[in-house]
């Protein structure tokens, strides 16, 4: 997965860009709590934004990708403003000027219809990075053909990462299959990091990560830190900054922990609400 000047610079920002979209996430410390399900307080759309151009010149395309490490030219994009150019790569959005100097970083809004324009490319970008990775670099819980899916970047010591795990089979039972990636957060090289190589290296990997979530060693030999860093970069590029982060199909990055029933509720929500904009 790409890291990019982009990325670096959301970093600082992500918080209030999720908070503009209608999501929240918990991020675990001493005096944390759960977070609730986050309601939008805009209205958003999954069509494309209006913009003044349908293309986006060439020489405008070559100075932003010299100007922003790891973007090709395909992450280019018009925008709804004349005179910037919206970036996407992973599941951040930022918008350039065609000369290839000033970044933005934040919501575009359309003050006449109420409509967060960003959040809808954001959450299509998410959706689209999210559905590029094989199930097979997951951990899953649930049967295929649950009634709703979500992607969960867990860190096996987090303790809301753990309460949410506890109740697995009754989200199950509720509808709702799950698919884990791992995202350490204190890093490489980090005690939680070699944990979730253990239990990515493990022959039963539901089995070793519930262990490892109730605090039981984990055996096995290191397999080599790929998949734990390509997860732990994937959810960097889509936001990720506390856990548990919990996206649906859709791209909506709806909380950290909830209930099996408040989640069953935000993915409805979120389902109705893009049906809603179609």
């Amino acid at each position: 997965m790409r890291r990019s000047f982009l990325a670096s610079v959301a970093v600082a920002v992500v918080s209030s860009v999720l908070l503009a979209a209608g999501a929240s996430h918990a991020a675990e410390s001493a005096s944390a709590k759960p977070a609730a399900p986050a309601k939008s307080a805009v209205p958003t759309v999954t069509a494309a934004p209006p913009a003044a151009s349908n293309t986006v010149p060439a020489d405008v395309r070559a100075r932003v990708v010299a100007k922003l490490h790891g973007a090709t030219p395909n992450d280019v994009a018009p925008s709804p403003i004349p005179g910037l150019y919206e970036v996407t790569m992973g599941g951040l959005i930022a918008y350039v000027s065609e000369d290839g100097k000033y970044l933005v970083s934040g919501n575009v809004y359309d003050l006449d219809s109420q409509v967060n324009l960003t959040a809808s490319r954001r959450n299509a970008a998410r959706a689209k990075a999210l559905a590029a990775v094989s199930e097979n670099q997951m951990i899953v819980f649930g049967p295929p053909n649950a009634k709703m899916t979500v992607t969960v970047f867990t860190d096996v010591d987090c303790t809301f990462c753990r309460k949410f795990h506890s109740q697995i089979a009754q989200v199950n039972k509720a509808g709702v299959r799950v698919r884990y990636m791992l995202f350490p957060r204190t890093g490489p090289g980090t005690e939680s990091w070699k944990k979730a190589e253990l239990v990515w290296c493990s022959p039963d990997r539901r089995d070793a990560l519930t262990r490892a979530k109730k605090d039981e060693p984990i055996k096995g030999k290191p397999c080599g830190d790929g998949a734990v860093k390509s997860q732990y970069e994937l959810g960097s590029d889509l936001g990720v900054e506390g856990t548990p982060a919990v996206f649906t199909q859709n791209g909506d990055y709806i909380g950290g922990y909830l209930t099996p029933d408040e989640l069953v509720q935000a993915v409805q929500d979120s389902q109705k609400a893009t049906v809603a904009s179609r």
